[in-house]
């Protein structure tokens, strides 16, 4: 009987941590690929697998922190996978605002395309010209495309190149209309200025919208720090009571459901609050 348990036991143990390893390994493949396109789009020439090592090294620190100053290795472990998720959640925010601040700068850019080309400066020298003098992120996107036109490639396909980097809608706006009145013709200086108005309009309603929701969004982060917040007074208060819930089963299936209620309301009152234009 011991020895049908042992084997049991051990047969069990292989293959939880063959899968753990299979995940390990899916989860570092797809974290250094992520890792690649976002520093790529952002323009930060960094090895994604130093970005991968950095990760581990934080995230065994802060276990360790964890570990020293509650003593739990639940807790140190849950602080270690927080970690270890966190990384690819600061890009991703960190590659929004870039666009964001990308699209900001799109009206003013247009209107300055507009007055060179009714001055009768053409389109690649106006883009040269704004490349060298407009703020970062626009001078570097344009910048790549005076320099894949430098290469040969034609400007609709640099354009295009531009889309796929940052594929949002206005980009593809003015992608689109460029591209048109280069093989149609007509007055591209005309429908730059439109497109600008637009695009002005557009980022004026997404401005309000953002106003209106912030409420909602500091309501979502308060109500989410308020159980750990808490948990860790009572555990100030009163360590023997809470010790229940950081060293027995019970209290580590209950912090499960508590974490998992908390990305559950998260996730709904950010659906709710996130209104698309």
């Amino acid at each position: 009987m011991l020895l049908a348990v042992f084997i049991l036991a051990s047969v069990a143990f292989w293959f939880v941590m063959a899968g753990l390893q299979q995940g390990y390994s899916r989860y570092q493949q797809a974290f250094t690929s992520q890792a690649h396109n976002d520093l790529k789009e952002m323009f930060l020439f960094l090895d994604p697998a130093q970005v991968w090592a950095g990760s581990l090294y934080v995230c065994a620190l802060l276990a360790v922190l964890a570990y020293l100053f509650t003593g739990s290795v639940i807790i140190a472990g849950m602080v270690a996978m927080v970690a270890l998720f966190a990384p690819p959640c600061i890009l991703a925010r960190a590659r929004r605002l870039r666009v964001r601040k990308l699209e900001h700068q799109l009206p003013d850019l247009l209107l300055e395309l507009a007055g060179a080309l009714r001055a009768g400066v053409g389109i690649q020298p106006a883009l040269r010209h704004s490349a060298e003098h407009a703020a970062a992120p626009l001078s570097q996107e344009l910048a790549l495309m005076m320099r894949e036109q430098r290469m040969g490639i034609p400007l609709e396909q640099a354009l295009l190149n531009f889309h796929q980097r940052v594929p949002v809608e206005s980009v593809s706006l003015i992608v689109s209309a460029m591209n048109i009145a280069a093989q149609s013709g007509g007055s591209l200086a005309e429908t730059l200025e439109r497109i600008s108005v637009t695009l002005r309009t557009r980022l004026y309603l997404l401005g309000r919208i953002r106003a209106l929701t912030a409420q909602g969004r500091m309501q979502m982060w308060v109500l989410a720090g308020m159980p750990p917040a808490l948990a860790l007074i009572l555990h100030w208060l009163d360590p023997g009571a809470m010790s229940a819930l950081w060293s027995t089963p019970g209290g580590w299936a209950v912090l499960c459901v508590v974490v998992a209620l908390e990305a559950a309301g998260i996730y709904f009152i950010n659906r709710i609050v996130r209104i698309e234009v």
